[in-house]
């Protein structure tokens, strides 16, 4: 992996001001992101915050219980470890690697005291706390009301949104438990969206084949954190 170079494919860290950026590098450390690699442990003190240059992690409540659920997810638009932001230690919640890549993570002492130097800085971090809250509303909103097979469509567009080309490497069991469902009524979902061409299957792995079909089918559940973070991020810019 390349070293700390001041380039960047992660959204906060390119959404910072150049004094921002040069106040961080010094502890930005490069890391590889392995596939179930535990980023925070429930209710135990966060060391680190991250930021993804490739691959997912996973935001899950419920540990404790039979199966947690996913809350939401974070990839190169992002960080991960929110709670350090807001001046929270620790989180009811946990946090793993899903899909694997590498990124950069900081000390959580060490961003905390580069927020409490610079407003800029935290503003940029904080509206990233807000998109990811708005995340979650959605997320409670497609759990609540809508069908499975939108709830399915709503989150292979997010994970596709944070990955490079058309291929998500998860597999149905995988789904079912992100998603708080049985594995039969995500395969019959799958099965149905390959009726209609939207993706292809292979053991694994989905593809998308037609991202404005899947759009549709997600029926208004996906779209709403996507519009307010490039909002967001778009406004950042030009205060940069």
């Amino acid at each position: 992996m390349r070293d700390w170079n001041g380039a960047t494919s992660n959204g906060v860290l390119a959404a910072l001001a150049p004094g921002d950026l040069e106040r961080l590098r010094p502890d930005l450390e490069p890391v590889e992101l392995p596939l179930r690699m535990r980023l925070a442990a429930a209710n135990r003190p966060i060391e680190h915050v991250y930021f993804p240059e490739s691959g997912i992690a996973s935001i899950v409540t419920g540990v404790g219980h039979d199966i947690p659920i996913e809350v939401g997810i974070i990839g190169r638009e992002g960080l991960v470890n929110l709670p350090v932001v807001t001046g929270a230690d620790r989180s009811p919640n946990e946090a793993f690697m899903q899909s694997p890549g590498q990124g950069h993570r900081i000390g959580a002492e060490r961003l905390q005291a580069a927020m409490e130097a610079s407003p800029a800085l935290t503003r940029v971090l904080l509206h990233f706390v807000h998109v990811f809250m708005m995340q979650t509303a959605s997320t409670v909103l497609a759990n609540g009301r809508a069908s499975i097979p939108e709830r399915l469509a709503r989150w292979l567009l997010m994970a596709h949104d944070r990955v490079d080309g058309d291929t998500l490497h998860s597999t149905h069991q995988f789904l079912s438990i992100m998603l708080g469902v049985r594995r039969s009524s995500v395969s019959t979902a799958l099965r149905d969206f390959e009726a209609r061409r939207v993706i292809s299957r292979r053991r694994g792995s989905v593809s998308i084949r037609d991202r404005d079909g899947l759009v549709a089918l997600a029926r208004g559940y996906y779209g709403t954190a996507e519009r307010e973070l490039e909002r967001l991020y778009a406004t950042s810019a030009k205060l940069r």
